[in-house]
């Protein structure tokens, strides 16, 4: 690739920060105030979380689930427990990260990871809550939201991947120099511009 910029980890962990601050931003922002059938929306943070466990593997989409809920769970209108969405969070990008090997391979694997981190997402964040006595978290409330937040989430993600890729271009490793917890985004770089010259 003629070019190319060098890999830079201070400027990857940079572009994954502002990617889950603007995410934060707009979720309480926007995303929590659309008016949209059930009382769900679709959750851009997790969506960015998945998106960058997507591009850079499990240990970036554990830190960057890990920062972004911790940040989820302080941010107002924050009413939970703190932690709750750090450890799920956390979890979600860990698991995501893993699939994120599958990327040259398998198209639908984003749809795939963002329904299963919706599904996950969701279970996980009840049960911690029915662990803790919280009384909003039961079986019957997370039926009835599970099949709209995985909805919402799906539609939401090909923008926030789309814009996630268009982010963290810059900063791609050469493919050299990957390590098991990078991920090979070759199919995906038409979707965020890249071209191989």
């Amino acid at each position: 690739m003629l070019n190319a910029p060098e890999a830079s980890p201070t400027g990857r962990r940079v572009i994954s920060a502002v990617v889950v601050v603007v995410a934060l931003v707009l979720q309480v922002s926007v995303a929590n105030r659309l008016p949209l059938p059930g009382g769900v929306t679709p959750d851009l943070v997790l969506l960015s979380v998945v998106a960058l466990a997507l591009v850079s593997g499990s240990l970036t989409g554990c830190v960057a689930g890990f920062c972004a809920g911790l940040a989820a769970d302080i941010v107002p209108p924050a009413d939970h427990t703190i932690g709750r969405y750090a450890l799920v969070y956390c979890l979600i990008g860990y698991v995501c990260g893993i699939a994120a090997a599958e990327m040259d391979r398998q198209s639908m694997v984003p749809f795939f990871a963002v329904a299963a981190g919706a599904l996950l997402g969701t279970v996980a964040y009840a049960a911690i809550g029915m662990l803790l006595g919280d009384p909003r978290a039961s079986w019957a409330i997370v039926g009835r939201l599970v099949p709209l937040q995985v909805l919402y989430d799906v539609v939401a993600s090909p923008f926030v991947v789309w814009c996630v890729l268009r982010a963290t271009r810059r900063y791609d490793r050469p493919e050299r120099n990957r390590d098991r917890f990078s991920v090979p985004v070759g199919r995906y770089r038409t979707m965020s511009g890249r071209t191989r010259l």
